[in-house]
């Protein structure tokens, strides 16, 4: 079975934008277009990547460019009790602690986050990677 992944907002960020971390997200992107590995977000992602994307683009071509990733990402969201959880969880971060927890919940394999702090705060139960250190790690798999 493929693993699993929950790509956080920066990441979606840097590859649709094509900044910083571009290469090493469009590697992530191309395990996941090809079926190598299943990508997930949840719609608070969505709802970020939009918000950054509608500084550069019109609606038009954001909805496309959203529409587009989604074809390959599914959308997964967080219920009531999930979100307490992840309140009440050691995580200092609210939006990171929801992202976290609706991603153990769907069990992912790994949370791909460009957040250097996030990435530090992570439990054994799912890891956090930088894009380039999952792609080591998977590789070497």
């Amino acid at each position: 079975m493929a693993s699993r992944l929950l790509l956080d907002a920066n990441v979606c960020l840097d590859f649709l934008l094509r900044r910083e971390n571009y290469a090493e997200t469009k590697k992530v992107f191309l395990k996941v277009f090809s079926g190598e590995v299943k990508g997930c977000v949840t719609p608070a992602i969505v709802h970020i990547v939009s918000f950054y994307l509608a500084k550069y683009y019109d609606r038009g071509l954001i909805k496309d460019m959203i529409l587009d990733l989604l074809s390959s990402v599914k959308v997964i969201d967080c219920n009531h009790e999930i979100t307490i959880n992840a309140i009440n969880s050691r995580m200092t971060d609210i939006e990171d602690a929801l992202q976290y927890y609706t991603a153990m919940h769907h069990k992912m394999d790994y949370f791909i986050s460009l957040d250097k702090n996030f990435i530090k705060s992570a439990i054994p139960n799912l890891p956090v990677f930088s894009p380039i250190d999952f792609l080591t790690a998977f590789d070497n798999v």
